[in-house]
């Protein structure tokens, strides 16, 4: 499969041979990276959050894929007509901004809400278009790796 790829105005033609195999082998621009999904993560899809993450020639494997720019995150998880139903946090961390509210209506890319991890501020992003359902995190909430952040109405 071959994909075009832009990620903070750079863009990056992407290769996978075999979604299935692990790791699995992606071709950046030439260079080959592994990546080693978790058992959970099915797809690799748009937007652009689930990158590569390091050379293959590198000693130790990752454990999962990481987000190719650290400041913009979009996490989600699919729901049965493949869109995203709800936005998760791809790391741990502290909640320091909210920008959406219930009943707010987001385009893709507009920023969610603003997560804190490792004194690092990283965006939380609008996976797609739609109408947040329900905020489900609040300023200084602490939360975990895939905790629900916020809610799309169907």
């Amino acid at each position: 499969m071959k994909v075009t790829v832009t990620v903070a105005g750079q863009t990056y033609q992407v290769e996978i041979a075999n979604l299935h195999a692990r790791p699995v082998l992606a071709v950046v621009d030439g260079e080959t990276f592994e990546v080693w999904p978790e058992e959970e993560t099915t797809t690799l899809e748009a937007p652009a959050s689930r990158a590569m993450n390091t050379p293959s020639s590198s000693a130790s494997p990752p454990i999962a894929p990481t987000v190719s720019s650290p400041s913009r995150y979009a996490a989600t998880a699919p729901s049965v007509d493949g869109q995203a139903a709800v936005v998760r946090a791809p790391i741990p961390g502290v909640i320091v901004a909210i920008s959406v509210q219930s009943g707010a209506t987001v385009t893709v890319g507009q920023e969610l809400c603003v997560l804190e991890a490792m004194k690092m501020e990283n965006t939380i992003r609008a996976p797609r278009a739609g109408t947040i359902a329900a905020v489900c995190v609040t300023v200084d909430q602490h939360v975990k790796r895939q905790d629900v952040l916020v809610e799309y109405a169907p």
